[in-house]
């Protein structure tokens, strides 16, 4: 049974360059605006990168949702 998936959330101050970074390192977009957010996943690794909607880094709960 799927429950969910866990994802670290990261508050980044430039989403770009934030992007950038992690495709480097094998990850790819799977979702997002690309102005103020964006998910990127490499294997069952998930991270959401948002430019000023939150103050800290956070892990992140996804209910029903079975991952990349």
């Amino acid at each position: 049974m799927d429950l969910g998936v866990f994802s670290i959330s990261l508050a980044v101050k430039d989403l770009s360059r934030s992007r950038a970074f992690y495709e480097k390192l094998g990850f790819t977009m799977s979702g997002g605006d690309g102005e103020a957010w964006a998910i990127l996943v490499n294997g069952d690794t998930v991270i959401g990168l948002f430019q000023g909607m939150f103050e800290k880094n956070m892990l992140t709960f996804n209910p029903g949702w079975s991952g990349p």
